[in-house]
């Protein structure tokens, strides 16, 4: 016999907000590769993900610390670095044959300019179709690092463009 209310208990992802499934199930039915940025304390990490039914397969991963591959010596996780992350996430992309991503930024939602648009627009730049609305994007200046090189007197925009030079000769 049972006694008391009925309860359903919610999935675990959700109950730890890791997931929103109502999100993740638009994103499934459209049928396109998801293009997710995740940001830590120290790296950013960068992948395209395709469904599989017995689960997502990874198609390219990337994080920030290959940029030092690539000669950047400055910090991975500010707004130039998670450019130049999406950037090259962009161009091994290209080089596995995908051509269409859609943006997924996970259970978080982002202010528009937020250092997460960066890496939308790095996998944009290297060709990669993504639907956008480039007013999101943050300034490029600010992507560039020009405002960080105010303040600590370095060359991070003089850097930014070797490394972008040396990703985008990558191709």
């Amino acid at each position: 016999m049972k006694i008391g209310p009925t309860y359903n208990v919610p999935f675990r992802r959700k109950r730890e907000q890791k997931t929103d499934y109502n999100k993740r199930l638009k994103f499934l039915k459209s049928g396109e590769k998801r293009f997710i940025t995740r940001l830590s304390n120290s790296i950013v990490r960068a992948q395209i993900v395709d469904y599989k039914i017995d689960g997502d397969q990874s198609l390219v991963f990337i994080t920030s610390k290959k940029l030092k591959d690539f000669g950047w010596k400055h910090s991975l996780k500010n707004t130039s670095a998670i450019y130049l992350t999406g950037l090259l996430a962009g161009v091994l992309a290209k080089e596995k044959g995908i051509k269409k991503v859609i943006f997924d930024t996970g259970v978080r939602n982002y202010k528009a300019h937020s250092r997460i648009y960066a890496s939308l627009k790095g996998i944009v730049d290297a060709g990669i179709e993504a639907p956008h609305d480039p007013k999101a994007f943050p300034s490029d200046d600010r992507i560039q690092g020009k405002h960080v090189e105010e303040n600590l007197k370095n060359d991070i925009s003089k850097d930014f463009l070797e490394v972008k030079e040396k990703i985008l000769s990558k191709k």
